[in-house]
């Protein structure tokens, strides 16, 4: 039997879906593989039409950190004020009190270069650097932000999966945008947490409004955390 593992961002891409099912062998089975499932595959999930196995815990056997929320205008208007909140730079200075790496999410790319400013003016003593997808020097920046270099990431989803920053804290600025699902949300609080020297990361939600996706977000992660301490895989 040949079995063939491909790996692909399927979220929002019906047109990688459609170009898989179709150089699937006739017989052919699918393996699905995630971390936020779509809704109507766990619509049929949940309804039984779909055999499937739930992995509720990282390997470290501690709870996913579960994100807070602080209230903030839109960062829009912080750039066009020249100011961060004290409830955001008092959050981001408690994570860097306890030696975090930081990711911050922003939404936009237009919002990367003003904020790095007033972080840097606000945090003189750290590295502190932006990325996305038009900065060529992207991985050279990654590499960086892991080994310590750098302590502060601004970044748009790009980074919401496939980096493992083991001492981090995650940061989602605007997280009340449109461009932010619920998908989009665990991804990004994923970054948090996965080091079994640090499963307890911080992850903050930081927006004017309390959106349904933020909700889901939060309630899908309450609910991996609950089924995994029911089924005792979680340390005492």
């Amino acid at each position: 039997m040949r079995i063939d593992i491909y790996g692909f961002p399927y979220h929002n891409d019906p047109m990688l879906d459609y170009a898989a099912r179709q150089v699937c062998k006739p017989g052919g089975r699918f393996i699905l593989l995630s971390a936020t499932p779509p809704a109507e595959l766990q619509r049929h999930a949940r309804s039984g039409r779909l055999p499937h196995a739930r992995v509720p815990v990282r390997f470290h056997g501690h709870p996913l950190p579960v994100p807070r929320h602080i209230r903030m205008p839109p960062l829009h208007r912080c750039l066009k004020q020249g100011r961060i909140p004290a409830g955001l730079r008092s959050a981001l200075q408690r994570s860097l009190d306890r030696k975090a790496q930081i990711f911050l999410f922003v939404s936009r790319i237009a919002h990367i270069e003003g904020l790095l400013q007033l972080l840097r003016r606000m945090f003189p003593e750290i590295s502190i650097e932006g990325t996305s997808s038009q900065d060529p020097g992207r991985a050279e920046k990654v590499l960086k932000f892991r080994d310590g270099t750098i302590s502060l990431l601004v970044t748009t989803t790009i980074l919401e999966r496939g980096v493992t920053v083991p001492h981090s804290d995650v940061f989602i600025l605007d997280a009340d945008s449109g461009l932010f699902d619920e998908a989009a949300l665990v991804q990004m609080a994923g970054r948090a947490g996965r080091s079994k020297d640090d499963p307890a990361g911080n992850v903050i939600f930081a927006s004017a409004e309390w959106t349904r996706s933020q909700r889901a977000a939060i309630s899908q992660i309450r609910s991996m955390n609950a089924i995994a301490r029911r089924q005792g895989y979680l340390k005492s």
